[in-house]
């Protein structure tokens, strides 16, 4: 096995099994072409990449081979590797990503013309059916060509799909990779929650006590996030209501900011109308206090009145009677018993269908941790105890969780 091979599946397993020809264009951003491949791989797919002569001018076939650890196409031959990869063959690719595609490339595949290696491929992949995903990056003036747009659109209605761009500093520049690599595990995921909406809470709430100072908690937003991105990728329409996250949150997913409890659970409260299903996974303020104008002097002491907020879970189902609701429960440094008598008795108290609870004084399930260790309960008392990857719990809560399908 090559060398390179040793990363596969590292972060994740969601292309595990799967076979992804990377197309590379010649734009300047195919210069983070070989990470790409190398994220792909460490998600479980094998690479392979298939690169056109402008794009051998800007990185050279050497590099994306000891990325990957398989050889790279850089000539069509006798071979004919088109078909090998995107034609009816057994060795064919599961998905055929282009990544960066110039604005040459997407109007040559949207005509049909394939006279480079990439356009071949994708010319062969769309007579196939093989799924394809393009991240376009180029200058902004080309982009808003009226013909590119046109090009756009015509590979959208026969289901190519699009990663970004992002525009910035007069350039629509190629999307992030681990937003293409989203993209990608998106399209070869099975759409359970298609057609549904899901409401989505992350974060921390802030509560002022004067114009410089607050009340917070240190949630990062990593588990809400997670679950947005979860149903996201199953096809849901999601409607994230982020507090403050220290995580990024994927520009994919639409965002209704709250900062104060108060407004995370008017924003929810218009958010849910229509929902099919609530996870409320933001660690969202019990205490809320009088704020003070201009800011509180430090020369002398000062005592607060604390005042219980309105629990969004406690409304949410005279919101919405049908919809499903997921709620999180932390406690800290208390045992598995206690900690499921406590998510039990928040269940009853706001009718849920499921509750996520963590001991946050637990290694490895903390609030900034990148992994979680719950115990997921459902009405009945029947629990499952999980932990990994925060990706892997929310992937993990929507398979539990009873959204009509």
């Amino acid at each position: 096995m090559h060398s390179s091979k040793g990363i596969l599946g590292s972060s994740g397993n969601e292309l595990s099994g799967k076979r992804i020809c990377l197309g590379v264009t010649g734009s300047v951003a195919a210069s983070r072409s070989a990470d790409l491949a190398r994220e792909l791989m460490r998600r479980g797919a094998e690479v392979f990449c298939v690169m056109s002569r402008d794009a051998q001018k800007l990185v050279g076939p050497a590099l994306l081979h000891w990325a990957t650890g398989n050889p790279v196409v850089a000539e069509l031959t006798g071979e004919c590797e088109h078909i090998t990869f995107c034609g009816e063959t057994d060795e064919k690719a599961d998905l055929l990503l282009i990544a960066p595609c110039t604005a040459n490339t997407l109007g040559k595949i949207a005509w049909g013309i394939d006279d480079t290696t990439v356009t071949t491929f994708a010319t062969t992949a769309l007579g196939a059916k093989i799924p394809i995903v393009i991240a376009p990056a180029m200058h902004l003036s080309m982009y808003s060509q009226p013909l590119v747009a046109g090009n756009i659109r015509t590979l959208k209605k026969i289901g190519v799909e699009f990663a970004g761009p992002h525009i910035s500093e007069g350039k629509a520049k190629v999307a992030e990779n681990s937003e293409i690599v989203d993209f990608c595990i998106r399209r070869l995921s099975k759409k359970t929650l298609a057609g549904k909406k899901i409401v989505v809470t992350a974060g921390a709430t802030r509560e002022f006590l004067d114009d410089v100072r607050f009340i917070s908690n240190p949630s990062s937003g990593k588990m809400g996030i997670a679950v947005a991105r979860e149903a996201w990728i199953r096809g849901a329409d999601v409607a994230l209501v982020a507090g403050h996250c220290s995580s990024p949150i994927p520009p994919y997913l639409k965002v209704v900011r709250a900062e104060s409890a108060e407004e995370m659970l008017s924003a929810v409260k218009k958010a849910v109308k229509g929902a099919h299903a609530v996870v409320l996974a933001s660690a969202t303020g019990d205490f809320t206090v009088k704020r003070a104008d201009g800011k509180i002097s430090s020369a002398k002491k000062v005592s607060l009145l604390l005042s219980p907020v309105r629990k969004i879970s406690d409304s949410m189902k005279k919101w919405n009677p049908k919809v499903e609701l997921v709620v999180f429960k932390a406690e800290s440094n208390v045992s598995d018993a206690v900690l499921a008598k406590s998510a039990l008795a928040k269940m009853k108290a706001c009718n849920a269908d499921l509750a996520v609870a963590n001991d946050v004084s637990k290694k490895g399930a903390g609030f900034s941790a990148d992994s979680n260790r719950v115990l997921i309960l459902d009405k009945s008392g029947r629990m499952e105890r999980a932990q990994g990857r925060k990706s892997e719990i929310a992937w993990l809560i929507f398979e539990l969780a009873q959204i009509p399908r």
